[in-house]
């Protein structure tokens, strides 16, 4: 197989046989034929015509889906630079809540409502026990950001916190703990498991979890009962890393978490009638990467298993950098610290502006000859997807 190998060829050859034998949801049928179907002419065309030297161009429309590796770059610049109007110069930290893999079944059963329970969860954490005067007493900024697989793809729901490491206190001053985060993770992870535990008790008494495969025995509320002592014994081990380096490397940081997937076009390594090989890091083993051979049906389950149910919102802003408080309140932490803001490069800019700048590419001139290109009417290079299948 060519080393180009990417997870489009292998939904072309795998996910037709793993359709056939496998429950599918909208959601994930969905993901998948925008995947197969990404620049292909399926999504619409666009056409140009050098007015020079009378070249055509043809380039095949994107799916724009967000679980399709080939159209994350572009939202992710946007994104990115979008947030540097609301970056400091101060300490940044990346905080990761994850649960036990015992619930791993229940939350893949209930991913709507327990994934939003990890949100609820983490936030609930970070801003309770930083607003205690006992931490740091203020209210503090994050962005949290879902995650649901691990290296191998297999399924490990998790939340990813870029976590302003200061904040504005009662009277609006700031406080923070310099380089040091200002919180113990040993609090962190008992205050968060027992508000995980207390949504999931919740969730479990008002009727409102489904429990499906590998999750079907703890319909019995004993079973269930004895899930709920296991994890409550278990120490949840939330994580800090380290300090990030000014504004800048935060901002380009966040670009590694907002707009990834499970898995990129540059691990396949290799394709055969009947498998997938592809790079994974082995954290058994020091995070040395390795290569894992699984079979294509495999393969394209792992995959399916991280599409996110439909219109979840899987990045979310609160405290200072929610949207009713960060025009106000980080203008003033701004003006406090006395750092100069950040100004968005690609704001107001169309997408051949920002594919000019970003890549120094001109689309808008002939690749021939350099002379102007102009675009042809589409309707006639058009194919209508169906209307299902539309983002």
């Amino acid at each position: 197989m060519s080393k180009d190998c990417t997870i489009q060829d292998v939904f072309h050859r795998f996910y037709s046989s793993f359709e056939s034998t496998h429950s599918i949801s909208p959601a994930q049928r969905k993901a998948a034929y925008h995947i197969m179907n990404c620049k292909t002419g399926a999504f619409g065309v666009n056409v140009s015509v050098c007015e020079d030297c009378g070249c055509i161009s043809v380039h095949y429309n994107s799916c724009r889906d967000r679980c399709c590796p080939m159209c994350q770059e572009f939202p992710k610049e946007k994104w990115v630079d979008a947030r540097r109007e609301d970056i400091l110069d101060a300490p940044y930290f990346h905080v990761v809540f994850t649960v036990p893999e015992e619930l791993n079944p229940i939350i893949y059963s209930n991913q709507k409502f327990l994934y939003t329970a990890l949100y609820h969860a983490a936030s609930d954490t970070l801003s309770e026990l930083a607003a205690d005067s006992k931490y740091l007493g203020t209210d503090i900024g994050y962005i949290c950001i879902l995650h649901t697989w691990g290296s191998t793809m297999n399924f490990h729901p998790h939340i990813h916190a870029i976590v302003l490491g200061g904040g504005l206190d009662a009277k609006n001053h700031w406080k923070d703990n310099g380089k040091d985060f200002f919180l113990p993770i040993k609090v962190i992870s008992k205050t968060f498991r027992g508000k995980y535990m207390a949504e999931l008790k919740q969730l479990w008494e008002n009727d409102r979890l489904e429990f499906h495969g590998s999750a079907a025995p703890y319909k019995n509320y004993y079973t269930f009962k004895e899930l709920l002592n296991t994890c409550y014994t278990k120490e949840w081990i939330p994580y800090c890393k380290k300090p990030f380096d000014g504004a800048e490397s935060v901002i380009r940081y966040l670009g590694k978490y907002t707009h990834r997937i499970a898995i990129s076009n540059y691990r396949i390594k290799d394709m055969t009638e009947s498998t997938v090989t592809f790079s994974a890091k082995d954290y058994k083993n020091q995070g040395l990467w390795k290569e894992i051979t699984i079979s294509g049906e495999e393969f394209i389950r792992r995959f399916l298993m991280h599409v996110p149910p439909k219109r979840f919102v899987r990045i979310r802003h609160y405290g200072l950098l929610s949207s009713r408080n960060k025009k106000k309140k980080i203008t003033l932490c701004r003006n406090i610290l006395g750092c100069k803001k950040y100004i968005s490069k690609l704001k107001d800019m169309d997408a051949p502006a920002i594919i000019r700048l970003l890549y120094n590419k001109d689309i808008c001139k002939c690749s021939s000859c350099g002379g102007k290109i102009i675009p042809l009417p589409t309707e006639q290079h058009f194919i209508k997807p169906k209307p299902h299948m539309l983002c």
